[in-house]
Formats: C-alpha cells, sequence, structure tokens
C-alpha cells in the first residue's frame, strides 16, 4: 500500500477520534442542560443543533468556510485561520457528528431516573458528583450509541472537510477523499481496498455496539429475575 495512503488512513482515524472527543464533551453538556432547563424557544435552540445533521455538505462548508475563514469571526477572535488544516477536517468532522452525540445523549439522559439523583443529593452530593456517579452511568448506554455512530460519521466525512480543509496529501487528504479522487480517475486499484478497509472498520465497531449492547440487555434482565 502506497505511504500517502496510508498517511490518509492514519489521519483519518486521528481525525475522527478527536471530531468524536470534542463532539462527547460539547454534545452531552449540551443534552445535559437542554434535559434540565425550560424557556422559551427551547425547541428553537434544539432544532438549531440538529441542523448539521440534514444540511447539504455544502451548505455546511460554506458555513464554516465563513466562521473559520480569512476575516472570519475565528480569525478575529484568536488572531489564526485553521482553513487548509487538519483541524479544520477535525472540526468539519465534530460539527457533523455533534448532533448524533447530543441526539443520543439527551435521550437518555431523559430516561434517567429523577428519584435516584434525588437520592444522591438528599445524601449531601453536589450537582457535579451527582452528575459523574449517577445521571452519567444510568445514561452511558445510551451515550455511547452516539459515540459509535458519531465516530463512524465523522471517519466517512467528506463534503465539507473537502470545502474547508483542501485535499493537501499527508496533511489533510483523508480516507474519503483519497476514495473520491481515485474513482474520479478511474484508479479502482487504490479505491477498492480503501473501500473495504473503511467497510470492514464501520461494521466492527457497529456490530461491537450490537454486541455489547445486547449483551448488556441481556445481563440487566438476568439481574431483574434474581430481585
Amino acid at each position: 500500500m502506497p505511504e500517502e495512503t496510508i498517511a490518509a488512513i492514519l489521519l483519518s482515524l486521528k481525525v475522527a477520534a478527536m471530531a468524536t472527543t470534542a463532539a462527547a464533551i460539547i454534545g452531552v453538556a449540551c443534552a445535559r442542560l437542554l434535559t434540565r432547563l425550560r424557556f422559551t424557544g427551547k425547541e428553537a435552540v434544539e432544532t438549531a443543533l440538529l441542523l448539521p445533521m440534514v444540511l447539504p455538505p455544502t451548505v455546511l462548508g460554506f458555513g464554516l468556510l465563513l466562521v473559520f475563514g480569512r476575516n472570519g469571526p475565528f480569525e478575529s477572535l484568536f488572531g489564526t485561520n485553521l482553513l487548509f488544516t487538519w483541524w479544520a477536517a477535525v472540526i468539519a468532522s465534530a460539527v457533523v457528528a455533534f448532533p448524533l452525540v447530543y441526539q443520543n445523549a439527551k435521550a437518555a439522559f431523559e430516561k434517567v431516573d429523577p428519584d435516584q439523583e434525588n437520592a444522591a443529593r438528599t445524601t449531601g452530593a453536589g450537582e457535579a458528583r451527582v452528575f459523574f456517579t449517577v445521571s452519567l452511568p444510568l445514561a452511558w448506554p445510551g451515550i455511547m450509541s452516539g459515540l459509535v455512530l458519531a465516530f463512524t460519521r465523522a471517519l466517512g466525512e467528506f463534503g465539507a472537510t473537502l470545502m474547508v480543509a483542501g485535499n493537501i496529501p499527508g496533511k489533510t487528504l483523508t480516507v474519503p477523499m483519497v476514495i473520491y479522487f481515485a474513482v474520479e480517475s478511474g484508479d479502482y486499484a487504490t479505491a477498492t481496498p480503501l473501500v473495504a478497509i473503511v467497510l470492514l472498520l464501520s461494521f466492527t465497531v457497529l456490530f461491537g455496539l450490537q454486541h455489547w449492547s445486547r449483551r448488556r440487555l441481556v445481563r440487566y434482565t438476568m439481574q431483574r429475575r434474581h430481585l
């Protein structure tokens, strides 16, 4: 396998991992906050958070260009331009992965029994301790599902990434871009193994999630029977 292809695989894994981490931190925080808060316009805010899941990649990429491009808000605040760097690929992937984390985390937090949280508060536990010792562990299976879906989505991100990061070999060239340009040039010898790798990796991750969920359900059912 060519060195450039190996570099693209490693870069894709790094970008997907960092994008999932960013989406996890922000997505779980937003899900927890919006699960607890009640305010006018909440539905509009939640709709806006889910928009990246349905927007065309070109629209999303254009929005990121406006924010992180030359003379954009990010450059004005921090004095640096992230376009056409691997950080731009991380940002694009994190944005498209965020709704998957947020949606799953929000559904998981809504299923947490408030009585268990209140029981922890009666022992003197602060909100941070309640969150990390009660709420988060109870919601973890749902959050985990969101993280897995976010990782696979970030791994395959193409459209918005191409617009903000470009296709610089060894710097911003990810696997989806290698596949696209290989197919465009008729180089199926390069595209086919990469497609197989992505399919195998995605299948393995999703299969692992399904297996873990099924075993957890069986274990929970057995515990209930012994109560």
